[in-house]
């Protein structure tokens, strides 16, 4: 199955940090909270799919200041179908796709934090996105 990306941008962003409290607390606890990475698709038009990848960060324990930060990144790709099953559309969606979109989504993300006075943010680098895919064929 081939193909292409057409565009991509970011649909969606919340960075919000509701008071200096909790700025603090998170500056001294980031290491509390974890990221969440979800994938979803819609379909646009015949052969053309919107993959949408999302960050998200939140407390690892329920007694934590929240912030409310997400990020989607939408991502539009063009299908050649010819001959293509269900599991391959599949994995292209939930491997190929993110992997190539991670990188640029992830220093978004950091960019955020770091411009915010969060110097200590650590976000993964890469995500093996086939070991979560089939992780999630498992469940």
């Amino acid at each position: 199955m081939t193909h292409k990306i057409i565009g991509k941008y970011i649909k969606e962003l919340k960075f919000n940090i509701p008071n200096p409290k909790t700025f603090f607390l998170l500056a001294k606890d980031i290491a509390n909270y974890k990221i969440n990475i979800s994938i979803n698709s819609v379909q646009v038009k015949q052969n053309i799919i919107e993959v949408l990848t999302s960050l998200k960060l939140n407390p690892v324990k329920n007694d934590f200041e929240k912030i409310d930060t997400k990020i989607i990144f939408s991502t539009i790709v063009e299908f050649n179908n010819e001959g293509s099953t269900k599991e391959e559309m599949e994995k292209t969606i939930l491997i190929d796709i993110p992997s190539k979109i991670y990188p640029e989504l992830r220093q978004i993300f950091v960019f955020l934090f770091k411009n915010s006075g969060f110097q200590d943010i650590k976000i993964n680098e890469t995500v093996d996105f086939e070991k979560l895919y089939k992780m999630r064929k498992v469940q």
